[in-house]
């Protein structure tokens, strides 16, 4: 083992004055000696310096204390005689005088001479021989007691650790590797009042889809919570001709109900139905007057066999005149909430919304352009509904009387554009209608209906659908190359 500290150097030449001092005094070899040597009565006086003051004052015996501090070794003479000599913690035996000037010197822990031996002996024992598996279980060299108590505690550390392994196993992820990281899971989306997801959570519920026997779909709202349901006549007409074809109502949760016809408005494709079901959600009512070109809107319904379908969209125009052909011959026209919303097969009868989650509209239609040899193709973003306030003056009518009556012109037209004018031109007069009563002539062009501008055949359909039975309004109309007005009563096409 190698020194900590620096190798001692060479030691210098003894100042005298110290030597004076603290040099051993001749006849004495060891460090520490009694004063009288073997064989010799004669003590032997020490050269002694006086101590300064300072160390007098501080380390000195008080007056009239005894002499000095007795050497190691001795024991303090009584009246019998000297004492004996008590043991010594240190021997005397090759002890080395030291230098006073010399420094300090870092080396290894002593070693008693005595122990050098047997160190030796002990690093040159040979070493044991080693016992097998087989002497130890089967050699007698191991208590059989002692075996048993090691098996069992073999036996418990190995289930122990089984069972914490299997804990870990079926607790932890299946993924392994120290590379597997999995995204962080972060809170749900707060959906704020009046978004697009809350509107539609509201809505679903009081939307359902109408099916017939014959497999044909539609959807239906929920405006009452007596059962009455609106839909489009064009969805439940064939059932309605067919006294074998029954109508069932699938809610929005999946639950199923059969529906009554309660009453039919093929004039403006409005039906309402009727189911035995408690709890209902309702929709509530808006009013189509207040809306603007651009509002939001969402429409709801069973869109191609969809149930639940929302699609988003604005109002893209107001009062558009819009003519239906129904499948029961019957005119249809009337002003439409035209919508950018996607509506497509199936959505007629659903529920077109405002921001507010209030009903405005029934779906009704979409205006599709015909794809070559392909019949017609999906929803381009022009889809049209029949306004709510028509929808809540028409349904309150059907759920009264089941019925209800329309003032009627009684006349033929087509759509007419010159250069000069455009208008809704007169083909032909019914026997005995109000036209024919007030002198309306064929060939006559329609221009105007009360305040009304009238610019074709649709847009005088819709003029007078809108007046009252019995409501006497003037026409304006174009005939050669006069302008005449003329007075018209209506009356109720029950009588048509």
């Amino acid at each position: 083992m190698s020194r900590l500290g620096p190798r001692p150097q060479a030691r210098p030449p003894v100042d005298p004055a110290e030597a004076a001092v603290f040099a051993r005094p001749e006849g004495i070899e060891t460090a520490f000696d009694h004063r009288t040597r073997a064989g010799s009565a004669a003590r032997v006086e020490l050269p002694t310096a006086p101590p300064p003051s300072a160390l007098i004052e501080a380390f000195g015996r008080p007056a009239g204390a005894g002499g000095l501090q007795r050497p190691p070794g001795a024991r303090p003479d009584s009246a019998d005689g000297p004492g004996e000599p008590e043991p010594v913690f240190w021997s005397t035996e090759g002890a080395v005088w030291r230098d006073p000037s010399a420094t300090a010197v870092l080396g290894p822990p002593a070693v008693a001479a005595e122990e050098a031996p047997a160190a030796e002996e002990e690093s040159a024992r040979p070493e044991g021989p080693r016992l097998s598996a087989r002497e130890v279980l089967f050699g007698g060299r191991v208590r059989p007691r002692a075996l048993l108590l090691l098996g069992v505690v073999a036996l418990a550390i190995g289930l122990v650790g089984g069972a914490i392994g299997r804990l870990t196993v079926e607790g932890g992820s299946l993924l392994s590797g120290p590379d597997v990281r999995l995204a962080e899971v972060r809170p749900g989306v707060e959906r704020e009042p009046g978004s697009v997801a809350e509107l539609a959570g509201r809505v679903r519920p009081a939307v359902v889809s109408v099916q017939d026997t014959a497999g044909n779909t539609g959807s239906g709202v929920v405006i009452d919570e007596d059962g009455y349901i609106v839909t489009n006549d064009h969805v439940i007409v064939e059932s309605a001709n067919d006294p074998e074809s029954s109508l069932t109502v699938v809610f929005d949760e999946g639950s199923r109900a059969t529906a009554e016809i309660v009453g039919r408005d093929p004039r403006t494709d409005l039906a309402v139905l009727r189911v035995n079901v408690d709890n209902l959600t309702v929709l509530p009512m808006g009013s189509s007057a207040d809306l603007e070109v651009g509002d939001t809107v969402l429409a709801v319904g069973n869109p191609l066999g969809l149930p639940g379908t929302v699609t988003e969209g604005i109002v893209s125009y107001l009062d558009r005149p819009m003519r239906l052909n129904s499948s029961g011959g019957e005119e249809v026209v009337f002003e439409a909430i035209q919508t950018d919303a996607a509506i497509n097969s199936g959505n007629s009868g659903g529920a077109l919304v405002d921001s507010s989650g209030t009903l405005i509209g029934i779906n009704t239609m979409n205006r599709m352009p015909p794809m070559a040899g392909q019949g017609e193709s999906g929803s381009i973003g022009l889809g049209f509904a029949i306004p709510v306030d028509d929808v809540r003056r028409i349904a309150e009518e059907l759920i009264r009387n089941g019925e209800i009556h329309h003032p009627d012109l009684g006349v033929n037209s087509n759509t007419v554009i010159t250069d000069d004018l455009s208008g809704a031109q007169v083909v032909n007069v019914r026997a005995g209608s109000s036209a024919e009563e007030a002198g309306l002539l064929e060939g006559d062009i329609i221009v105007r209906v009360g305040d009304r501008d009238v610019f074709g055949a649709d847009e005088l359909a819709a003029a007078i659908r809108e007046q009252q039975i019995g409501a006497v309004v003037e026409l304006e109309a174009v005939r050669g190359s006069d302008v005449v007005v003329i007075p018209v009563t209506l009356q109720s096409d029950e009588d048509s």
